[in-house]
C-alpha cells in the first residue's frame, strides 16, 4: 500500500478509534449519540455490555487493521504480524462480530437498521474465519485477500461516522437516515474492495 492511502487509512481508523474510547471509556453511555437515540442506550443489562464489549474490541480492530497492510512491519518482525494477527482476529472480529450480531438485534432504527448491522457483523465474522483458515493452510494470497475484504467490513466503523453527519445535514429524518447508514456503512466498502482485489488481478493487457 502506497504511503499517503496507508497515512490516511491510519489516521481514520486511530482517530475513530479513540473517539469511540473515550466516548464509551469516559462519558455517560449516550452521552454522544444523536436524543433520538439515547433511549436505546438507556436498556440496561446485557445490551450494554454487548455494546461495550462491541466497541472497545472494534476499537482494537481498527487500531491494529492498517499495520497488518504495512510490507515494511510484515518483513521486518514477521512474530509481531503473526501476533497482531491472532489479537486483530481473535479479538477485534471474533469477539467484536459476535457481541456486534448481539447488539444488531436490538438496533436504534428499526428492522431495515438491525438487518443491515446483522450482515455486517455475519459478513465480517464470515470473512475473518475465511482469513483465518486461509492462512492456517498456509495460503498466504488467499489469507490477503480475505484480510482486505474484512478490514474494508472493519472500515465500516469509520464510513459510519462520516456517512451520519451527512445524513443529517442533508435534512433527512434520523431514522430513516440511520436505516439506510446501516447498509451504506459497509456495502460501499466491500464493493471497492473486491473492485481493488479484481484490478490487481487482472493482469495488463498486451501492447497491440
Amino acid at each position: 500500500m502506497r504511503l499517503p492511502r496507508f497515512a490516511a487509512l491510519l489516521a481514520l481508523s486511530l482517530g475513530v478509534a479513540v473517539y469511540a474510547v473515550i466516548a464509551y471509556g469516559f462519558l455517560p453511555l449516550g452521552a454522544v449519540v444523536h436524543p433520538d437515540m439515547r433511549t436505546t442506550f438507556a436498556t440496561a443489562g446485557a445490551q450494554r455490555v454487548g455494546l461495550y464489549v462491541h466497541v472497545f474490541a472494534a476499537s482494537a480492530a481498527l487500531i491494529i487493521g492498517p499495520l497488518q497492510f504495512s510490507a515494511r512491519l510484515r518483513a521486518a518482525r514477521p512474530a509481531l504480524h503473526r501476533w497482531l494477527g491472532r489479537c486483530y482476529l481473535g479479538i477485534g472480529v471474533l469477539i467484536g462480530g459476535v457481541a456486534g450480531l448481539f447488539v444488531a438485534l436490538h438496533a436504534y432504527g428499526g428492522p431495515a437498521a438491525r438487518l443491515g448491522f446483522a450482515c455486517l457483523a455475519l459478513a465480517w465474522l464470515y470473512t475473518g474465519l475465511r482469513a483465518y483458515r486461509a492462512i492456517r493452510a498456509r495460503d498466504t494470497a488467499a489469507h490477503r485477500r480475505w484480510m482486505i475484504r474484512n478490514f474494508a467490513l472493519t472500515f465500516a466503523a469509520v464510513t459510519l461516522r462520516l456517512w451520519l453527519p451527512a445524513s443529517v445535514v442533508s435534512g433527512v429524518p434520523f431514522g430513516v437516515a440511520y436505516a439506510i447508514v446501516a447498509w451504506l456503512c459497509w456495502v460501499p466498502n466491500l464493493a471497492v474492495a473486491e473492485w481493488m482485489l479484481n484490478r490487481a488481478a487482472t493482469p495488463a493487457a498486451a501492447p497491440g
